[in-house]
Parts: structure tokens; C-alpha cells; sequence
């Protein structure tokens, strides 16, 4: 190589160099204030059922209400599916009875999910055959006088042998779905008041309607009537085991 050529090429390598370096402190310092726009390529996951389940759990603070966590979850993921399906006329309202807590403990809780707003908790009776104090057994059978666990969408209100009472329709096959057969509604009923705990330990028992307290039953049904979701949880493993709306996607499996 002659000596005319060498002094071209080392300018020549000496202004490429400077100029990659320059690119490359330009790039980066875009990157620092545009981190977005540097890493356009890289795809953010949505946040997962539970995240957000999570989220709405401890922002309305429903621990301090005596509602399980699990509770919750479990209402919530059953209710998407309901409304994915168009089941509910009225997605606003998620009434969830928490038969994990005893008979003695206001475990009826009524949820606006659109304002977050916990809208009623009161008193609410199992089954006279589904145990005393805490509800144990459940059952889909006609004269079983036990709960039935599950989803269901609530109907039209009407009076009838318990004064102001709410048809229930339940929406799981072979764990609920007797409900109306079997008379399965939501009405009020003098036996579930707090002097019964008092006196005994624990409210009376129904023949397997969701009762509730005299005071409030009429404001309740009212809320919750035509086409809101009710969902009755208990940890009971042949229910966890049987029902499908508590099957989670592969997605989130």
C-alpha cells in the first residue's frame, strides 16, 4: 500500500469511529428520556385475574369487613364469566355469601363493583340441615333442607309465603341449578337476628334459602333483584372440585 493511500485511510477510519461514537451517545440519551419509545419491541403483559382481583380486595379494604380473600376471588372470577356470557342484566351489583364465617358473623356481603362501594353486610342463614353454627354440607336435592354453593343470577321479586322474597336462579349444573324447584329464594325471616346470638350462639335456620334480617331485606332484595350476580362460597372441597365456573384458563392456570 503506498504512502499516498495510507494517509487517506486513516482520516477516513478516524471520522468513522467519531461518528459511531456520536450515534451511540445520541441513541442511548434518547433512550433515557424516551425509555418507552427504546424499548417499543418488548410487549408488557396485562395484568393477570388476580392482580387485578387483588386490587379491588385490599383497595376497598374488605379484609377489615371479615370477607375472605378467597371469597372474593373466587365471586369475581364466576362473575366475569356470567357477564362475559351476558347472564347479567345489571354487572354493577356482586352479592357474595361467605359461608367460611359462622352463622353469628355478618357474612352477606353486597358490592358495587363499578363505584367499590360495599353497599350492605348483614346477617344471613344457612340450611337447617347444612350444620348449626357453620355450614358444613351442601346439596342440590329436593327436601335436603342444605345450601346449595354456587353462582346464581337473582330474578324478579314477588310476595309470597315470606312477605317480600327474591326467585334465584342458579346457574351451576348439578350443584345448583334445583334452586327454583326446590323453592331456593331469598327472603327475610325473624329467626335471623343478633338476639339469637346472643342467647343461643348462633341465628336460626331456613330450609335452605339465603334469610336475612327483617330490618334491611326489603332495601337489599330491591338492590340486588333482576339479573345480579349471587355467589354462595364455602372452602368445601367437592365443590372446588365440581364446579366449572371456578375453572381458571390455561392462560392463567
Amino acid at each position: 500500500m503506498t504512502l499516498k493511500v495510507k494517509k487517506f485511510i486513516k482520516p477516513l477510519i478516524f471520522i468513522a469511529t467519531i461518528g459511531f461514537f456520536v450515534f451511540l451517545i445520541t441513541t442511548l440519551t434518547s433512550a433515557e428520556k424516551n425509555p418507552a419509545h427504546a424499548h417499543r419491541s418488548i410487549l408488557i403483559p396485562a395484568v393477570n385475574d388476580s392482580l387485578q382481583e387483588e386490587s379491588l380486595y385490599d383497595s376497598m379494604r374488605l379484609d377489615t369487613t371479615g370477607l375472605s380473600r378467597d371469597a372474593f376471588e373466587s365471586a369475581l372470577h364466576g362473575y366475569n364469566q356470567l357477564e362475559d356470557k351476558g347472564r347479567l342484566k345489571n354487572p354493577d351489583i356482586l352479592s357474595i355469601v361467605d359461608f367460611s364465617l359462622p352463622s353469628s358473623k355478618k357474612r352477606l356481603f353486597v358490592i358495587d363493583i363499578k363505584n367499590k362501594l360495599l353497599l350492605f353486610n348483614t346477617l344471613v342463614s344457612h340450611g337447617r340441615n347444612s350444620g348449626t353454627l357453620l355450614a358444613s354440607t351442601f346439596s342440590n336435592k329436593m327436601n335436603s333442607y342444605k345450601s346449595s354453593l354456587g353462582f346464581y343470577v337473582t330474578g324478579d321479586t314477588y310476595n309470597g309465603e315470606h312477605g317480600y322474597s327474591l326467585r334465584l336462579e342458579g346457574e351451576e349444573a348439578g350443584i345448583n341449578d334445583n334452586a327454583l324447584s326446590r323453592g331456593i329464594v331469598m327472603h327475610s325471616a325473624a329467626y335471623v337476628n343478633e338476639a339469637l346470638i346472643k342467647s343461643q350462639g348462633y341465628i336460626g335456620r331456613s330450609l335452605g334459602c339465603p334469610a336475612i334480617p327483617e330490618g334491611v331485606h326489603r332495601k337489599i332484595i330491591q338492590r340486588i333483584a333482576n339479573g345480579t350476580c349471587l355467589f354462595l362460597y364455602s372452602p368445601d372441597k367437592y365443590y372446588s372440585m365440581h364446579s366449572r365456573m371456578l375453572v381458571k384458563d390455561s392462560v392463567n392456570s
